[in-house]
């Protein structure tokens, strides 16, 4: 017995495990250490076979089958794992190496913990045909069947490509490491045939071209060890399932402590830009959180942070970037955070700066109207506790989809800097009064003035609060008081589901 497991653990051969090494790349295994708490691995069918025939696959029958299966712990709560090994069959996956990784996923959903995936293969094994197939198509259904109940994290350390892909696309967080992690449907080779283009396997599908440009990837890194470290700070984010909270952790950051950089950190003047991650810095937990999506439609900021040990998902705009606007991505990136947050009880702090969505025909064209109300949808269908707050300006439909009251937010506050109207003032008088304005004697001064009139009128800082529309205008420098406040009474808010099968979100 102890010389089977001897020879399961270490794999094919010295000589593969120094490739595999080669390449950047570490073992299944010694990513598996990585990722769970030392000595808690406890490993599922090890001694498993394959039992196909032909094309001399009834030659070769290794154990495990190219994949990695159990279960650990990190930082002592139950995590379920696999992981292809790349030094067995390139990590392709045959009949006996999807029964394995069904067996896990169904074993994690029914304990209630969460899934990582170490994804290194390259793809289905063609010699088993169609079997290879379809246990993709298992994978894929279980990965459904799990989304919204426990925390599913894909790990890309290697190739992935074709119908593999769709995978890691149905979990909840999609890691890649750089130059030696690719995902795309179809390769270079095939893309190059098709439609004369070249391009190489990271230019096609690497970890900087879906981090950045296709959205694909929320988290990207130079190295294994530095990835797999930022899982285990994500599980620690994230509840066990969805009938459970994420686990709060002791503060010594007070509550009550109070930000004096506030007042200066974001200007009055409506149209200079400030960097909004170093508002999110001064209220959360000694200034610590985790953004996803960082470099993927940054107009927008999504992150995970606590306040005083509570987690909470951080949505925000970012002047910085397109002014803090919503264009596409920013709706996408936006909805799907809020989505996952509801999903898995973590309440959602909307953090307002926006001045509208992107004008343009490009915007208009490629479907800003669905796109959009996807974050609409995600606001008004979720059930965890809301707050936002109204840091400088919020125009027009924007201001209403990001978690307005109207649509259900439990709590709205605002900063005295706060504009809240349908547009800028400057844009408003040119349409209520431009037949004022164009047979003025000195058109200028009677626009400025109406200008002023149209401000001190409608968007002066107490409008929407006067309406009830704002719970209260709070002084910057207490923000961090005053969420925590709001989250402590909000933590036991529920709300009974709609009976419905489904929602048909917009598309």
């Amino acid at each position: 017995m102890h010389a089977v497991r001897a020879q399961a653990i270490g794999g094919p051969s010295e000589k593969a495990t120094e490739a595999q090494h080669a390449r950047g790349k570490l073992t299944a295994r010694e990513r598996i250490g990585l990722l769970l708490d030392q000595g808690s691995f406890r490993e599922v069918e090890q001694l498993r076979r394959h039992r196909a025939t032909g094309f001399g696959l009834e030659d070769k029958r290794p154990y495990t089958d190219g994949v990695i299966t159990g279960w650990g712990t990190v930082e002592g709560r139950t995590v379920f794992v696999y992981a292809h090994d790349f030094r067995i069959f390139g990590g392709a996956l045959g009949e006996a190496h999807a029964t394995k990784i069904h067996k896990i996923m169904d074993m994690a959903l029914s304990a209630g913990a969460p899934l990582v995936s170490l994804n290194d293969g390259a793809g289905a094994r063609i010699q088993e045909g169609v079997s290879a197939l379809a246990g993709y198509g298992g994978i894929f259904r279980r990965n459904t069947r799990a989304s919204g109940v426990i925390p599913q994290i894909s790990v890309m350390l290697g190739p992935c490509a074709g119908g593999a892909a769709y995978s890691p696309a149905l979990t909840d967080f999609v890691f890649m490491v750089r130059e030696t992690s690719q995902m795309f449907i179809t390769g270079p080779d095939v893309v190059k045939a098709v439609t004369g283009e070249e391009i190489t396997q990271n230019g096609l599908g690497g970890a900087d071209v879906h981090a950045e440009t296709s959205g694909v990837a929320h988290f990207a890194y130079d190295d294994e060890e530095t990835c797999i470290a930022e899982v285990r700070y994500l599980l620690s984010m994230l509840p066990q399932n969805n009938r459970e909270y994420p686990p709060r952790l002791p503060c010594a950051d007070p509550r009550t402590r109070r930000s004096q950089a506030l007042l200066d950190l974001v200007p009055a003047d409506g149209n200079r830009p400030y960097d909004m991650h170093q508002v999110i810095e001064e209220i959360l937990d000694d200034g610590d959180y985790l953004e996803i999506h960082e470099r993927w439609a940054r107009n927008i900021i999504c992150a995970l942070g606590r306040l005083d040990g509570q987690v909470a998902g951080i949505v925000a705009n970012q002047p910085q970037a397109l002014a803090g606007v919503l264009d596409i991505e920013a709706s996408e990136k936006a909805a799907r955070f809020v989505q996952m947050c509801d999903a898995f009880n973590i309440p959602v702090i909307t953090l307002l700066d926006v001045p509208g969505f992107l004008p343009g025909i490009d915007q208009e064209h490629r479907g800003i109207i669905r796109h959009g109300a996807k974050l609409l949808y995600a606001y008004c269908n979720a059930t965890v506790p809301r707050i936002s707050l109204i840091l400088r300006k919020a125009y027009g439909g924007a201001y209403i989809v990001m978690d307005s009251q109207s649509i259900g937010a439990d709590l709205t506050y605002a900063w005295p800097t706060n504009e809240i109207a349908v547009m800028g003032a400057e844009g408003a008088a040119n349409i209520i009064f431009r037949r004022q304005i164009a047979h003025s004697n000195d058109p200028e001064a009677t626009r400025a003035h109406l200008i002023k009139q149209y401000k001190t009128e409608l968007m002066h800082p107490y409008h929407a609060a006067e309406h009830g529309l704002i719970d209260d205008i709070i002084d910057p420098t207490h923000t961090r008081e005053t969420l925590i406040a709001a989250l402590t009474m909000l933590h036991t808010k529920h709300t009974d589901p709609t009976h419905r099968k489904h929602g048909n979100p917009p598309q």
